[in-house]
C-alpha cells in the first residue's frame, strides 16, 4: 500500500529533480507532401541566404563598392538649362 501511495503521489514531491520546461511544441506527424513543401521552402530559403554571403564575399575580395546611382538627382539637374517657355 505504501508503495502504491508513493507512486500516486507527484514527481515534485518524491525528489527535487525537475523536468525542463517546454519552449517547443510537441512533435507533429506531417503528411509527405507537407514534408516536402517544409523542406522546399526551408532549400530554397538556404540557397537564397547562401547567394547572398558569396556574393559579399566576392565583393569584399574584389574591392567592389556599391553606391546609389540616381540619374535623376542632383548632378544630373546641373547640366539642364532652365527655360521658360511662356
Amino acid at each position: 500500500e505504501e508503495r502504491r501511495l508513493r507512486d500516486k503521489k507527484h514527481l515534485n514531491d518524491i525528489t527535487a529533480a525537475r523536468l525542463p520546461p517546454l519552449h517547443h511544441s510537441p512533435a507533429k506527424l506531417l503528411s509527405i507532401e507537407e514534408s516536402i513543401a517544409i523542406q522546399i521552402q526551408q532549400k530554397e530559403a538556404y540557397e537564397e541566404v547562401q547567394a547572398k554571403l558569396a556574393a559579399q564575399k566576392l565583393a569584399e575580395r574584389l574591392n567592389i563598392k556599391m553606391l546609389r546611382f540616381e540619374p535623376e538627382g542632383e548632378a544630373s539637374m546641373q547640366y539642364r538649362e532652365v527655360r521658360d517657355e511662356d
